[in-house]
């Protein structure tokens, strides 16, 4: 990478971490000496032609759409790190869960009481809101067609305000986007009630692209895996306790849920 190039960065996760990811590309440019830039993504990452012209250097993704891409394009994308969040459920672990909601006024309370409501889900190619709820009526030997209706959101915090306004009746929304969200709108927890815990999975990570080059990407990794004081702030306010170094093969687990739903006749929800 030539000194006047900038780290292309984009964020394929929930809005309310973007402030987070921009503390992270600021302490790698303050221990690299390298600019970046980063935005926020506006498509699935399968569908964004950055992606797919290998036109990205870092990415902070989903791991169900980072290991469907890197099963067709191979050695284009390398996991780097992830986080390890704070909270005793993580068990110290690179890994977060899918929490399904309701609204609290609601009387449901449990998964099978959600059978012909409507849900919504953030998007298609979501683990999070969307594979690992699937997963789940396969698991359970659920119809098909279990839930009444199903409508698309858009991004999880939507999902999370039309459950907590009654606009429907339930949602699969990531853990840590959940958590956030509660800290940022503390109102918000007198609104919504958790019914399931859906997983653990591999947490999504930031990804690198192999045209970076080992010794950067290396780099990048370490300096994380150590962070200064001002990052490790940054990473106290989103209940983030370190960093683990992660790989592909940490993320196959997901892929191997997608294909079992699939098999199985679970194609949509």
């Amino acid at each position: 990478m030539t000194k006047s190039k900038k780290l292309q960065v984009i964020s394929y996760l929930a809005p309310n971490w973007f402030g987070f990811y921009e503390a992270v590309l600021a302490y790698l440019g303050r221990v690299l000496a390298v600019e970046t830039q980063l935005k926020q993504g506006e498509c699935e990452p399968l569908l964004d032609p950055l992606l797919l012209k290998d036109q990205l250097d870092l990415a902070f993704i989903c791991g169900l759409p980072l290991i469907r891409y890197s099963q067709i394009v191979l050695d284009q994308l390398q996991p780097v790190i992830a986080p390890v969040m704070q909270a005793p459920r993580y068990q110290n672990r690179p890994i977060y869960f899918s929490d399904a909601i309701v609204n609290a006024n609601s009387d449901l309370a449990s998964f099978d009481d959600l059978v012909g409501k409507t849900l919504c889900y953030n998007d298609p190619g979501s683990n999070s809101g969307y594979n690992l709820l699937r997963h789940r009526l396969f698991q359970g030997r659920h119809p098909h067609h279990f839930f009444g209706k199903v409508v698309q959101s858009g991004s999880h915090q939507n999902s999370i305000r039309w459950v907590a306004a009654g606009k429907v009746d339930c949602a699969a929304i990531d853990s840590v986007v959940l958590e956030q969200e509660l800290r940022d709108f503390p109102e918000l927890s007198q609104q919504l009630r958790v019914v399931e815990v859906l997983g653990p999975c591999p947490i999504p990570p930031l990804v690198a692209a192999q045209h970076l080059g080992k010794s950067l990407i290396q780099q990048i990794q370490l300096a994380l895996l150590e962070p200064d004081a001002e990052l490790q702030t940054a990473m106290n306010r989103v209940g983030v306790q370190r960093f683990a170094a992660v790989e592909l093969a940490d993320y196959e687990a997901i892929a191997d849920i997608y294909n079992a739903a699939i098999k199985a006749g679970y194609a949509s929800l």
